[in-house]
């Protein structure tokens, strides 16, 4: 007989699903948040919104789960829009 998921794991769940209505991560726990961190990696959903609202809970372990698995953000240079002599 296989047992029914956990509340916890049933609300990270539902959190991967509506990432996009997430503002502030910084309120929850930091090994819920890990746990949440590793599932949206696992789902594919890792985008650098994403990643700046985990690096912004400030939390130690988040911080250092990112650093271990080496991500890093992507750094778009800014071009001029318009060409002048005046700067």
């Amino acid at each position: 007989m296989k047992t029914p998921p956990s509340l916890l794991s049933l609300t990270i769940d539902s959190a991967v699903l509506n990432l996009s209505d997430i503002s502030d991560l910084s309120p929850i726990p930091a090994h819920i948040l890990r746990e949440l961190f590793l599932r949206i990696l696992k789902a594919g959903k890792l985008t650098e919104k994403v990643l700046k609202l985990f690096v912004a809970t400030g939390k130690d372990e988040v911080l250092s789960l990112i650093q271990e698995l080496n991500i890093q953000h992507i750094v778009t240079p800014v071009l001029p829009t318009r060409c002048s002599e005046k700067y």
